[in-house]
């Protein structure tokens, strides 16, 4: 898109306009999104064979670049990452939203002789990147909760054997003693661990499961491990280094968190709608606006689509069907605005964003810092605005509270937790109960959000083991076996598939899969799940289809909740951090003073960075008539090359040349600075110390 030199300071211009916390969530993805392999993909159209014939482990890193991704040269940082791999080290690589990630394990994955396993937190970045991958020709599996039995054993069996080079899977199946055993059979060349900043406990995104990964340093001490995330404070990488046990001589190696093509910017306005219509009315193109709540997406988008601007909205509540429609019709630009919670964005390859908008500012900066990345990552100028009433701050110290109830709640909600799943004192260790979490909250008048939460700081203390649990469809036939095969009930192919594949389908409930039934009858998954319905309204049978339902273990007996212990660890120094990194959102959405790329870049270690220029606070015009920008950074070089030294006089020529500004600007913020400051003159060309 071309600079438009107004559009920045209109964004910035509000004269006219009328003054549950949605996590991350692991999808259920059923297996035919990752048709099984039964042949190699055709091999691509490449743009450049270096060497035809040579196999992948003898070419260079850049000519495996060039051969499966026609790239002629490696993005900032990758090669450096890609040559400490291949050297063996333990690598940790920090690049921000759309550096590139993937391809730093993928060219050595090829390199390499065995499998490279990648941990990564979402299957549906699982299924992004095995796509991607078999699209290329490069051969690529995925281990996930809609497989059977077979189908996974089959792909495990393909890898050891070599028929993949990428096996990926989530950090739960490492706790998996089936699979460790499998692991000890198989020949792992690299462990690439992707959003690694979700083993920090300390940090803004911690999961337990990803301290699975641990044992997989035990089993394989000399495995390298490459680590990567977007995100980490200093604090979140050192405890990342511990965590993994880096090897002597490890690898750490950072891109800077620079965008400076990103203008971040703070709306203040009381009608966000408004706001939200002006802002969409001014920035053309491709736009995400991040709210946290699921209703309130649906409620924008249609409020969107009223006002002429198309929409689409997405939230971990829909199905993954909806789920993948809504967002391939976003990605081929069939609806312009992407209305979502923070479910959505995680592996979202869409260079041309040109807008991202938070009617709703996340918990964290590292968070915030993400989902603004995602806007112009092709290098043109996009935007990054929040809209914040006067009620944000306020709201965000209540997100706190939420998210650490009172000790006495959470002893309540273990107790009632207990008498819902009807455990008796002294027993419960060890045993895994399905819960149904929302009917249990509002069986028992819980506060949602605080129980969620809850549930969270007993798995930190040890007290449970709270899991994801895919669970399977149920089926059992109502009629005899005599009275199935009617004209009017069919289909006879589905019904001889299900007596075929099931026993005792006539005396109780017996567990199914639909993958395989859709194997067995050439159907689509999606067929056999309308037909069974059909035949369950019908009465034919009872088809209880598959959803996922938590699964909770509990590690300790049922005592008096008074009795059990909370450690600090898992409620007073979390509850710090999180309100630490809470004050920072609250100080960057305040701040009127500080360039808001600096604030970020600050947080991040970045202490060096220049004034930006183009965010809210660069463009705000100083009593001068100068941008604010202009007068900070004119300030700085002054301290830095004349006001700190011993020097008598600076030649003006020289502060001009060192600051990219227009010279007649520069000379203006010089004469303003003179003026300000005590022994200071401007004389001609110089400027001059007065005793």
């Amino acid at each position: 898109m071309a600079e438009d030199p107004t559009l920045l300071d209109e964004l910035l211009d509000t004269e006219g306009l009328a003054g549950r916390s949605e996590t991350a969530e692991r999808l259920l993805w059923p297996a035919e999104l990752f048709d099984q392999l039964v042949e190699l993909p055709p091999t691509p159209i490449l743009r450049h064979d270096p060497r035809p014939g040579v196999p992948d482990s003898e070419l260079t890193s850049v000519e495996v670049l060039q051969h499966y991704w026609g790239y002629e040269a490696f993005r900032p940082l990758q090669q450096e990452i890609v040559e400490a791999v291949l050297a063996g080290r333990d690598t940790l690589g920090l690049m921000p939203t759309g550096g590139g990630k993937s391809i730093t394990f993928q060219v050595p994955g090829l390199m390499l002789p065995g499998l490279t396993l990648v941990v990564t937190p979402l299957i549906s970045l699982m299924k992004d990147q095995v796509d991607r991958l078999r699209a290329q020709g490069i051969r690529a599996a995925a281990i996930h909760s809609g497989m059977g039995p077979e189908q996974m054993q089959h792909t495990l069996d393909n890898c050891l054997w070599g028929g993949y080079k990428f096996l990926y899977i989530s950090p739960e199946r490492l706790a998996s003693a089936s699979f460790l055993s499998w692991l000890q059979e198989a020949r792992i060349s690299l462990l690439a661990v992707d959003e690694c900043h979700c083993i920090s406990q300390w940090g803004y995104d911690f999961r337990p499961s990803y301290l699975n990964i641990l044992e997989l340093r035990r089993l394989y001490p000399e495995l390298p491990i490459l680590a990567l995330t977007a995100t980490a404070t200093e604090e979140t990488i050192g405890e990342i280094l511990s965590v993994l046990d880096f090897r002597p001589g490890y690898a750490f190696l950072r891109k800077s968190f620079l965008r400076p093509q990103l203008s971040y910017s703070i709306r203040r306005c009381e009608d966000k709608s408004a706001m939200m219509l002006h802002i969409l009315g001014r920035v053309p193109g491709p736009a995400i606006l991040y709210c946290r709540n699921r209703e309130l997406t649906r409620q924008l988008a249609e409020e969107l689509d009223a006002a002429g601007i198309s929409a689409t909205y997405y939230h971990a509540g829909l199905s993954y069907k909806d789920r993948e429609l809504r967002q391939a019709r976003w990605m081929r630009g069939e609806v312009r605005v992407m209305v979502a919670t923070n479910a959505f964005g995680m592996g979202i390859d869409k260079p041309d964003v040109r807008l991202v908008l938070h009617l709703t500012m996340p918990s964290s900066l590292e968070e915030y810092f993400q989902e603004a990345g995602r806007a112009g990552r092709d290098g043109e100028r996009a935007y990054a605005v929040a809209i914040v009433t006067r009620r944000d701050s306020q709201l965000l110290q209540r997100r706190l509270e939420d998210s650490f109830p009172p000790k006495e709640y959470i002893r309540h909600c273990y107790d009632q937790l207990c008498n819902y799943l009807e455990i008796g004192e002294g027993e419960g260790l060890g045993r895994s109960y399905s819960v149904d979490v929302e009917h249990f909250i509002r069986l028992f008048h819980m506060r949602p959000v605080q129980t969620y939460h809850a549930l969270e700081i007993m798995q930190l203390a040890r007290w449970l083991r709270y899991e994801e649990d895919g669970g399977r469809s149920r089926l059992m036939f109502l009629i005899p076996s005599s009275q199935l095969y009617q004209p009017h009930i069919g289909p006879d192919k589905l019904i001889r598939a299900i007596l075929r594949s099931y026993t005792g389908l006539f005396s109780s409930y017996v567990s199914i899969y639909e993958p395989d039934l859709a194997e067995a009858t050439g159907y689509t998954v999606e067929e056999i799940y309308e037909h069974l319905a059909r035949l369950g309204r019908i009465g034919v049978l009872h088809y209880i289809p598959q959803r996922q339902v938590p699964r909770i273990t509990f590690l300790v007996r049922r005592e008096e909740s008074r009795l059990l212990q909370i450690s600090p660890e898992a409620y007073e120094e979390r509850r710090r951090r999180m309100a630490d990194r809470i004050a920072c959102v609250r100080s960057y959405i305040e701040a009127e003073e500080t360039c808001r790329s600096r604030m970020l870049l600050a947080y991040f270690g970045e202490e060096e960075a220049v004034p930006c220029g183009c965010c809210d606070v660069c463009l705000t015009r100083h009593p001068s008539g100068l941008h604010q920008y202009v007068i900070d950074a004119c300030r700085e070089t002054l301290e830095r090359l004349f006001l700190t030294t011993e020097r008598p006089s600076l030649p003006v020529a020289e502060l001009v040349a060192s600051l990219p500004y227009p010279e007649l600007e520069v000379y203006e913020a010089l004469r303003y600075w003179a003026s300000e400051l005590d022994g200071l003159v401007l004389d001609g060309a110089h400027l001059r110390r007065e005793v």
